[in-house]
């Protein structure tokens, strides 16, 4: 496989490892601590890391950054999807709720096309239907029907996979870092307000549990900046199933929660999708290298 692409597609797998990881962690915060607070003490944490990493004169760079303005409106999405994402969840099952968020990758693949001009041959396609169809077979919503609830989570996975492509978009163009850099700043000062609103008394114990959140957060992000630098949004858009593999794997390791069969099984065909694109991107790599062998780094 080409180094990029390979490379892109671990630094997904990661991302949506660690991702999940951080979403445990706030499931163990939510009880205490407001998501407010939680989002506002993440942001913050991961800036600071990002200003320190980056060094003097590394502000400076960043206020003259051209991708100022479409990570101001990534980081608007984000937010977007955040507050639909949990106003859905107090009135969805978690089956349905998860049903419908990860209509995500489908939905990137689609405005990858317009927007980046990427050319999602039928295999790729394949992989995203088969990974969807393993997260039905997985969350099993029965009886799901459209109400408002069902809007709010379809809309956070709309802004989810709309933040995707233009963080694809902007990877291009502006380092890891900088970009980081932004989307937190800008989540510091959208979440600053409700946090102080919402704001709850922490303990040690909560303390901890918020740093790492943030220590989470940021490996997380830093990881699905770096894939989207690397690979195409067609190509990684599948592995953002992944995340419901390891959801069920840390809820029986944390909860003890045991998987029933149809949650072996789907998770067995989230697993056939990422490596359907695996096998698929070697397969173009190795034919491509044939063709130019100078111009292509075996991974």
């Amino acid at each position: 496989m080409k180094t990029s692409t390979a490379s892109g597609i671990l630094f997904v797998s990661l991302s949506y490892f660690v991702f999940t990881l951080h979403d445990a962690v706030v499931k163990l915060l939510v009880a205490d601590v407001s998501v407010w607070q939680i989002l506002f003490f993440r942001s913050t944490t991961i800036l600071i890391a990002c200003l320190i990493i980056g060094g003097r004169g590394f502000v400076g760079r960043v206020i003259r950054t051209p991708v100022m303005k479409p990570m101001a409106v990534r980081s608007l999405f984000l937010l977007g999807a955040w507050f639909a994402y949990y106003t859905a969840a107090k009135s969805l099952q978690l089956a349905e709720l998860t049903t419908i968020y990860y209509a995500a990758p489908v939905v990137a693949t689609l405005l990858a096309i317009p927007i980046l001009h990427e050319k999602v041959p039928p295999v790729r396609w394949a992989a995203i239907i088969l990974g969807f169809v393993g997260v039905l077979i997985a969350a099993n919503p029965v009886g799901l029907t459209i109400s408002i609830p069902v809007g709010l989570a379809l809309l956070a996975a709309i802004l989810w996979a709309g933040a995707s492509v233009l963080l694809r978009k902007t990877a291009m163009s502006e380092s890891t870092l900088v970009q980081m850099t932004l989307t937190n700043a800008f989540f510091v000062l959208m979440t600053c307000v409700m946090a102080i609103y919402h704001w709850k008394p922490v303990d040690l114990s909560s303390g901890t549990l918020l740093l790492l959140v943030g220590l989470l957060g940021g490996t997380a992000q830093a990881a699905l900046f770096e894939a989207m630098r690397r690979a195409p949004v067609s190509v990684l858009a599948p592995f953002e199933y992944s995340s419901l593999i390891w959801a069920f794997v840390l809820g029986y390791v944390i909860w003890q929660d045991i998987p029933a069969s149809n949650v072996a099984f789907g998770a067995l065909l989230i697993f056939c999708a990422g490596l359907l694109i695996v096998s698929s991107e070697r397969l173009a790599a190795r034919r491509y290298r044939l063709g130019k062998p100078d111009e292509v780094t075996d991974a």
